[in-house]
């Protein structure tokens, strides 16, 4: 059986150690859900959050073939603590799981350098502006297919504005380039940055992600980085993170109300829920 565990701290010894925010995000209750299998205490655990799920502790096949039936989600992430994890990922999913390598960054709250950011700051083009994503460009990110995982986890703007953060680009008034809070946990977010195609290679995304770390500082929260590529690599190192290490990952798609090889018909995705009172 595979249960949703209310008491997300009895989970948390499953994960240990792994520095990963979407886990904690979950394990905190600020946005996410954890299942595992056992109500109380779990051997085995995962966290899933949007397009992320990550599996901890004993290596379970009916947990790593769950998909909770609420959802409606035609793609995911799937992320294994360890090897054994990651067979069992494959055995479930056969040729829907692509895998691939994704890079972790160094979680390091003193490394930022205030001045530098600054400077990537004012190294914005003539002609654009920078602004924080208030509610008429958070409804412009729900509604554009480059820009919406900007805002994709937070159901509403009251939801963004409490837990959320971001700051867009603007060229003639609308937005082309941005960086904003794709989750959110206790002290701070995980950042999603990206530019429309068109306005690439112009040193956007470099001073929307300069200035949402500056914005971040100022609040105390840390703005949390994992990179898909080596091109997000190597932006985030011009923005002061290091590099930690390499880790693998299954790209899941292509379900689209069709059943998997193992027979499933439900699919992954996220039901954010925010505690009252926790000003992120």
């Amino acid at each position: 059986m595979v249960y949703e565990i209310e008491d997300r701290d009895s989970a948390a010894p499953v994960f240990g150690d792994w520095e990963e925010s979407v886990i904690w995000s979950c394990l905190q209750g600020v946005m996410g859900h954890i299942y595992g299998n056992k109500k109380d205490r779990p051997d085995s655990a995962m966290a899933i959050l949007g397009d992320f799920c990550f599996y901890a502790g004993k290596p379970d096949r009916e947990l790593a073939a769950y998909r909770p039936e609420w959802c409606t989600q035609d793609f995911i992430i799937a992320v294994p603590q360890d090897f054994q994890w990651g067979q069992e990922i494959e055995k479930h999913y056969k040729d829907s799981a692509r895998k691939v390598t994704r890079y972790a960054m160094k979680k390091e709250p003193d490394v930022f350098g205030r001045d530098r950011l600054a400077d990537l700051v004012k190294a914005l083009p003539d002609g654009y502006t920078l602004e924080p994503i208030e509610e008429a460009v958070y409804q412009y990110c729900k509604r554009e297919s480059w820009c919406r995982d900007f805002v994709s986890q937070f159901p509403d703007y009251s939801f963004y504005q409490k837990a959320g953060l971001g700051i867009v680009a603007k060229k003639d008034g609308i937005p082309v380039s941005g960086a904003s809070s794709y989750s959110a946990y206790l002290g701070g977010i995980e950042i999603e940055i990206d530019t429309k195609e068109e306005y690439r290679r112009k040193g956007l995304a470099l001073a929307c992600g300069a200035r949402l770390i500056l914005e971040c500082l100022h609040r105390g929260l840390y703005p949390s980085w994992d990179a898909q590529n080596l091109w997000s690599v190597s932006l985030a190192e011009k923005l002061g993170y290091h590099f930690d290490h390499e880790y693998v990952a299954y790209e899941i798609s292509g379900y689209g109300g069709e059943k998997t090889a193992s027979g499933s018909n439900n699919y992954f995705c996220d039901s954010p829920t925010f505690i009252p009172g926790c000003m992120l």
